[in-house]
């Protein structure tokens, strides 16, 4: 029968052919049965998506994909396989076929990403699907299913369960951990390769190598904990997740181009059929919107990010929840259509106040998003005392940064307006006062 370590994306690891190098100087084993999965349509469009979308209009070499990441997430998902086999209370609650199901699903796991998709889920409309749904559409019928039954012999429901699904067995709650819990694959990629790309060192300070070797079993032996060896690569990451979100993904400037992404595809929604916009690659989704803007508000705005000049939003003012917390409450985890309502009612207060017309969509609030960050819930093993126990019990990194409301930390309430008005706005001694005004009004 074969074992973990038979399996042959596993042995390819230490072989010196069937490789493709992405950066940073990775080698990643390619099986033909893989090579068949990355040459698809599907797996391909993946290549025309960027990891970070409008991060690098502030950022000019962000621009990695998620192709590069999904490759650098299943090298990760081969390495922790390959030290997990040692283990043997991992042996014997997953088998070398859940392991195969896994190394697919690794592979797989941004398949249903569309273009920017991110900042266009978290205004939640009816008409824009959960990306992991949308995957659904990929991986169980066409190209990338026909390969896992035939290639894999694997039943595509196994990998969209595992990938969309609450665990049912201790194998898939295991497997679930490793590629989306507080210490999996995903974010030990994309913290590091966002990073590297972004030219900045905050989220390549922890030791990969040595978190994924210290990772081991958790007490019941349903998910992962960390040995004692592990804990400071543990505290690292926590602290580079904390310190990307500030000043990459929630930079001030990133924010403004996100706000103003927003705003156009709100004005829009009611003219894209998403169901085909979403399978789009980039270039040909931002002609789409274009299209439907016609010369409307959100021509302007997305001009501002797609067009010849870019023109982002100045920022005119921030509210954090150490800087006039009243305000940061009050518009923080809004729907955002009271959160664009609310901007329309504030451009019309401003605009009495400088004495000019202010257009709606020249005023955008940016607040945190009504879903908190995820916590970073794992045990760490002492395996002297034969003891398992909370991170952030032990750790007062993590229990700062990682359990005392990381969002409110990290992610501002900001108000942008138009380049062509930022500037008498600011020069309003009333701003706040205006602001909570606007607030007023439909409270």
């Amino acid at each position: 029968m074969i074992e973990i370590l038979d399996i042959p994306e596993i042995v390819g690891i230490d072989a010196r052919d069937g490789l493709i190098r992405i950066p940073p100087e990775l080698d990643v084993p390619l099986t033909p049965r893989v090579r068949s999965i990355i040459d698809s349509p599907e797996f391909r469009r993946l290549a025309g998506i960027s990891q970070l979308g409008l991060v690098g209009l502030v950022y000019p070499a962000a621009n990695h994909t998620r192709f590069e990441h999904s490759l650098g997430v299943y090298r990760l998902a081969l390495l922790l396989l390959k030290r997990l086999a040692h283990d043997k209370r991992f042996k014997s609650a997953v088998a070398p076929r859940d392991a195969e199901v896994f190394i697919a699903a690794t592979l797989l796991h941004d398949l249903g990403h569309w273009p920017f998709c991110h900042p266009i889920e978290d205004i939640h409309l009816e008409a824009v699907p959960h990306h992991e749904n949308f995957a659904d559409s990929f991986l169980l019928e066409g190209e990338i299913a026909d390969i896992l039954r035939n290639e894999w012999s694997i039943d595509p429901g196994k990998v969209v369960a595992l990938l969309n699904q609450d665990p049912d067995d201790s194998a898939s709650r295991i497997l679930k951990s490793m590629l989306s819990g507080p210490v999996d694959i995903d974010k030990m990629d994309y913290l590091a390769r966002d990073s590297l790309h972004a030219g900045v060192p905050y989220g390549r300070h922890f030791d990969q190598h040595r978190l994924i070797g210290s990772l081991c079993l958790n007490e019941a032996g349903d998910g992962l904990a960390i040995s004692e060896k592990g804990k400071t690569a543990a505290e690292l990451m926590v602290f580079a997740r904390y310190v990307m979100f500030s000043e990459v993904y929630w930079h001030h400037g990133v924010r403004a181009a996100t706000s103003m992404l927003q705003r156009a595809f709100y004005l829009l929604r009611d003219r894209l059929d998403t169901k085909n916009l979403f399978r789009l690659t980039e270039e040909p989704m931002i002609a789409e919107l274009r299209t439907a803007a016609g010369d409307g508000p959100a021509d302007e705005l997305l001009r501002g990010l797609f067009g010849p000049r870019r023109q982002l939003y100045k920022r005119l003012a921030q509210y954090s929840f150490l800087e006039q917390r009243e305000i940061y409450q009050r518009l923080s985890r809004r729907p955002y259509p009271w959160l664009a309502n609310c901007a329309e009612r504030f451009a019309d207060v401003a605009s009495g106040a400088i004495g000019r017309k202010i257009a709606p969509h020249e005023i955008l609030f940016d607040a945190p998003p009504v879903e908190r960050e995820v916590q970073f819930d794992v045990d760490i093993f002492f395996p002297k005392q034969n003891l398992y126990r909370p991170l952030d019990e032990v750790s007062p990194v993590v229990r700062t940064l990682a359990k005392d409301q990381f969002d409110d930390y990290v992610k501002r309430v900001r108000i942008f307006a138009h380049p062509r008005i930022v500037g008498e706005l600011r020069n309003l001694e009333n701003l706040s006062q205006l602001l909570i005004e606007a607030i007023e009004r439909d409270e």
